[in-house]
């Protein structure tokens, strides 16, 4: 019995001390060494590793995935004086701990480092541009930009910035009426100036209508003219050779045509009755 309580009491001894003076680094994690609270070393790769027992030895881990940072509104100017209300955001990470330890040592720290070192560099850029282009035409250009000179700055300190976004850019409410007054009376102007072209392009579009259709009118007229004319000569033609050798009979058929047109129910006509007018009424 006492070999196996003295087995038992040497393991818990062995592994408490392998505890001591052992320690694990898994894939998402990194760790920095410190001796007396100095950095001295920093390992990023997973793995069993050997320190020197507390108080000599400490181990920090940081983690090695990527970090958040969400910034609070802030104001900034741009270029024309415009203020905008940034709500900005960005992706970073930590890629050398030993850096990072002996700079910032924690990551709350971090993040204030990473508000002042975004938030400068957003002004600054922001600030050589007009409104319109940070709202709408350079945006994925300036954030680029931006990304670029923080994770720059941001070396120093062990830290690499990936990614700077702005989730919103807002106008300060005293301003928003004016703005939105603005952009209202430019909308005006606009539309009145198109509806002037339009009315113009309306105006010159009946004018060639007009024109056009007096032209085919005239066109048709003369088309009218003529065939009325070339018909009535054919007319003219046509009765002059039938009546030429029948004189007596076309004599007859314009008097019919007289009678027709001169008696009526309501006519009382007197005159000899030997004239020309009424010879075909007297019976032989």
């Amino acid at each position: 019995m006492r070999p196996a309580v003295t087995f038992l009491v040497a393991l818990i001894v062995v592994l408490f001390g392998a505890n001591l003076v052992l320690f694990t680094v898994n894939e998402i994690e990194q760790a920095v060494v410190t001796q007396f609270g100095e950095p001295i070393d920093e390992i990023t790769e997973p793995g069993l590793y050997f320190k020197l027992p507390d108080p000599i030895q400490k181990v920090t881990f940081f983690d090695k995935r990527l970090l958040d940072y969400d910034a609070s509104p802030a104001q900034v100017y741009t270029k024309d004086k415009k203020i905008l209300v940034l709500d900005n955001y960005a992706r970073w990470r930590i890629v050398e701990p030993l850096k990072f330890m002996k700079s910032l040592r924690t990551v709350a720290q971090a993040l204030r480092r990473l508000d002042d070192i975004v938030f400068s560099e957003l002004r600054k850029e922001l600030g050589q541009h007009e409104l319109h282009e940070v709202i709408a035409t350079n945006r994925a250009d300036l954030m680029r930009l931006v990304t670029e000179r923080s994770d720059e700055v941001a070396r120093a300190y062990g830290i690499e910035v990936l990614d700077v976004r702005v989730k919103r850019a807002d106008l300060p409410p005293e301003n928003e009426a004016a703005v939105f007054d603005r952009m209202k009376a430019e909308r005006n102007r606009e539309a009145k100036a198109y509806r002037s072209e339009g009315d113009e392009q309306a105006l010159t579009i009946r004018a060639d209508t007009d024109l056009a259709a007096t032209t085919i009118s005239a066109a048709a007229y003369e088309v009218a003219e003529r065939t009325r004319g070339e018909g009535d000569a054919e007319a003219l033609r046509i009765y002059a050779a039938a009546y030429t050798g029948a004189a007596d009979f076309f004599q007859f058929t314009r008097t019919l045509e007289a009678y027709e047109k001169s008696l009526d129910e309501k006519t009382v006509l007197v005159q000899p009755l030997d004239t020309d007018f009424f010879k075909y009424l007297q019976g032989k």
